[in-house]
């Protein structure tokens, strides 16, 4: 049976996000550089889209996400807000993400 196609998502602070299953966030050794890897695709997210994505676990929240990072770079958090839905929104309309689905029982 084939796995269900991943919908596109509308990112909001409530959001869950996370990569897709046929797409991974790996170190390349080659490139020394993190990517996304996908099928025929590759994506060379720069270092603060990084930290965004490793953040990106399906559990927390986009809301949840601005909070660390507002913590960890001392930053306003409104301002964090709208870049990380923007880059968050921008992965997921070229397939990147998609909204974490509860866990079934």
């Amino acid at each position: 049976m084939a796995a269900p196609r991943p919908r596109n998502i509308s990112v909001t602070e409530a959001s869950r996000p996370i990569l897709p299953r046929h797409a991974k966030l790996r170190f390349d050794e080659t490139r020394q550089r993190w990517v996304i890897l996908a099928p025929e695709r590759v994506l060379a997210p720069d270092d603060i889209a990084v930290e965004v994505l490793q953040l990106c676990d399906g559990a927390r929240r986009v809301n949840d996400m601005v909070d660390v990072l507002a913590v960890k770079y001392a930053a306003d958090r409104m301002a964090i807000m709208t870049d990380v839905i923007a880059m968050l929104q921008d992965l997921a309309d070229k397939g990147f993400l998609v909204e974490a689905r509860e866990a079934s029982a």
